[in-house]
């Protein structure tokens, strides 16, 4: 594999200009010429990363979908409440309610299995932009153009692991239809719980908090990779030793102040920033508001099932806050949007770009039509939208139908070579997909699945004429509720793939041995997957469209704009640098950049989500902040904010000040600011972390746990 230096060298060209605002979410390799010392770094940029030795973003991993980072020589890693909430939920029962009373392992032999957690560590890295894009050609029919760059990616995945035995391969898009870049990293399996707070300080202020600031949530856990005795990652075992990063971060209790230079490292999800109107338009005119409102509608029906049961609660804990984190999330980012005119702004500079590229004959020629027919393919996607939107939640909002799906598919897919499947059946991820059978048994609640079966099902009754299901219509059109509750009833009565045991044993057996089970889920199944596959077809045909519109809209927007292009963000290690600073929300409103331990007594109400241990309380009472205290608040830091450019994904980031020292843990943004995947704005554009201040006074004071503050080099 090449040397790490070779990142991105496909797409220097878009990076020749960087701008000297702190919008960005920077490929790690560019710092360089982001100039940080004259903007307020301390150390030397070499020491963040240097592609010769280990750096700062040694320290750094990919959490599940989160960012975590290593802060011990012994594998110790700290993230989010939230992102070790699942694994959290995984391990608990009514007996042992880990999320309501957190979780404290005295010793590495008490640590637990964090369950559906693995860190990801960056190794290398190189372009590989040649290699994909010397597949397809202009003769090409779209979907066959999608399908030729997808099973090239596959190829030199395949190589690649094979090449470097135990590395996980994968390839990520940095500019459509343009860059593409080949990530080699190692993947740790074993990842234990070692102290998470109670629900009451890591979540407090639950959904209503969520998005919001001022903030006072203690939102951090501590975890611990594991790796087999000789050092090579395996599976969660009782001989395994605790895992020796090559970097971790030094944890500084002083924390930071008002104005602070700071950076952040991490994994952010996906921006859209690069995007057209005509994606900005069905997004806030289509999918964000159905979502919304199904997740809305769901979490609900969760919360009214469970309202008597704390162990029916408990099942649905992790789904509802996952489902509550998005759906508020993009009601911010549709209030942002028309508040802020963003497909009105963005048709305006479309515009301005249409009429640069029609004065001149040759730009028209090659790019004349280019926004034109992306607005065509999301003119198609529109006017299917309903339809699809049902049929992708009917497959993934019960559970059961979900699984008859993965076993029909399996039974398809494993009869192909391993290069042609679909990417969650190939040879490499086959164990995690049967994994997450198991997984999604253990918060099975019935009455919960038939709802939401119901549910989808009106909304496919209630389709236009012109994007009705047949396969549905077939079976329920004309029929009334109580009929319908008859059929789904007895189809939850006659299921066999909620018993584990024949659900694993089911997965890859033939169509025809399947059938032998005679279960209706796997009859609905196979009776609605010439519908997906479909429509996985049309979207082949969109994307391949898209890929080789977008590319040509990246060069005439370059010639254009005459600047450099930061590549959207998709989930590869990136940097971003601001301060610590408040914002003016609203008129004649000023946020200030810290909140304190007083902001959470003044909170507290003694119900959820505002019920504060009585040790807080009690150690507030007496005043007890100890060597957390900060000498210009007289108080504990609780949370701060700051102007660096972060989205999803960076839950669990680490908060750097300026000398490269842990002074937080990123985990939400403003309220304003979700519109961040959009648009980037400095003065609304805040994000918040718990500050270290916190973390560690809730750890040793409240936790009790002694021996994570001297592990972290943190002595009373």
């Amino acid at each position: 594999m090449a040397k790490r230096s070779l990142l991105f060298l496909g797409f220097a060209f878009f990076l020749l200009q960087l701008s000297l605002a702190d919008e960005g979410m920077y490929p790690i390799s560019e710092i360089y010429k982001l100039n940080l010392k004259a903007k307020g770094l301390k150390i030397d940029p070499k020491a963040i990363y240097n592609p010769n030795r280990a750096g700062l973003i040694d320290a750094v991993v990919q959490l599940s979908g989160c960012t975590g980072s290593f802060v011990s020589s012994e594998g110790l890693i700290i993230t989010n409440h939230h992102c070790a909430f699942g694994a959290v939920q995984a391990a608990s029962t009514k007996e042992n309610d880990y999320v309501t009373f957190g979780f404290h392992a005295p010793t590495q032999k008490d640590e637990i299995q964090a369950r559906g957690i693995s860190a990801r560590i960056l190794e290398s890295y190189r372009d590989v932009s040649k290699e994909v894009l010397c597949v397809i050609n202009d003769k090409m029919e779209l979907a066959e153009r999608t399908k030729a760059m997808d099973r090239k990616i596959r190829e030199i995945v395949a190589e690649t692991e094979k090449k470097y035995p135990g590395r996980r391969a994968e390839v990520s898009e940095m500019f459509t239809g343009k860059v593409y870049v080949l990530f080699l990293s190692t993947v740790l399996r074993d990842v234990r719980l070692v102290y998470v707070p109670p629900r009451s300080i890591g979540e407090f202020g639950g959904e209503n908090d969520n998005w919001v600031w001022p903030r006072h949530t203690g939102d951090f856990s501590f975890l611990r990779a594991y790796v087999a005795p000789d050092g090579s990652p395996a599976e969660f075992s009782a001989n395994n030793v605790p895992y020796h990063p090559k970097k971790f971060l030094k944890v500084n209790p002083a924390g930071v102040e008002e104005g602070d230079f700071a950076f952040v490292l991490g994994y952010p999800g996906r921006t859209f920033r690069h995007r057209t109107s005509h994606y900005l338009a069905y997004e806030e005119n289509y999918r964000m508001p159905y979502i919304a409102d199904l997740f809305d509608w769901q979490i609900a029906a969760m919360e009214e099932l469970g309202k008597n049961d704390r162990a029916i609660a408990l099942k649905h804990d992790a789904r509802i806050k996952g489902l509550a984190n998005t759906m508020k999330n993009y009601r911010g980012k549709l209030l942002g949007m028309k508040r802020l005119h963003i497909v009105e702004n963005k048709q305006a500079e479309e515009k301005l770009l249409q009429q640069f590229i029609d004065a001149n004959p040759q730009w028209k020629a090659l790019y004349g039509s280019v926004l034109d027919d992306i607005g065509k393919v999301y003119q198609e996607m529109t006017d299917h939208a309903a339809a699809e939107m049902v049929l992708d939640n009917l497959r993934s909002n019960t559970t059961v139908l979900s699984y008859a799906f993965t076993l029909y598919e399996s039974a398809l897919e494993l009869q192909k070579s391993d290069l042609e499947r679909l990417p969650v059946y190939t040879e490499r991820n086959l164990n995690n997909t049967k994994a997450n059978l198991k997984q999604g048994l253990r918060n099975y609640y019935e009455p919960t699945e038939k709802a939401f079966l119901k549910h989808i099902l009106l909304q496919a009754l209630a389709l236009p004429e012109n994007q009705r299901i047949e396969e549905i219509d077939r079976q329920f059109k004309g029929r009334s509720e109580e009929e319908i509750d008859r059929t789904i009833d007895q189809a939850f009565a006659q299921t066999k793939l909620t018993d584990e045991s024949i659900l694993t044993a089911s997965f890859g057996k033939p169509v025809a041995e399947l059938a032998q089970l005679k279960d209706p889920f796997i009859r609905a199944a196979g009776m609605l997957y010439p519908t997906y596959q479909k429509l996985r077809e049309t979207r082949q045909q969109r994307e391949g469209a898209l890929s080789k519109l977008s590319a040509l809209l990246i060069d005439v927007k370059q010639q254009y704009q005459k600047t450099s292009f930061i590549p959207d963000a998709n989930s590869t290690l990136r940097f971003t640098f601001g301060h610590i600073k408040g914002y003016t929300p609203v008129d004649a409103t000023y946020f200030k950049p810290i909140t304190t331990l007083t902001g959470v007594v003044e909170k507290t109400t003694g119900k959820e989500p505002y019920a504060t241990p009585q040790k807080v309380l009690d150690l507030y009472k007496a005043k007890d902040f100890g060597r957390y205290k900060s000498s210009k608040l007289k108080d504990v830091p609780v949370a701060i904010l700051y102007d660096m450019d972060t989205t999803g994904g960076n839950s669990g980031s680490p908060v750097l000040n300026a000398y490269g020292e842990l002074v937080g843990v990123n985990f939400d943004r403003a309220y304003e600011a979700t519109i961040n995947d959009y648009a980037w704005s400095e003065s609304y554009s805040r994000s918040i972390a718990v500050d270290i201040r916190y973390v560690l006074w809730v750890t040793e004071k409240v936790g009790g746990a002694d021996h994570i503050l001297k592990e972290l080099g943190v002595r009373k």
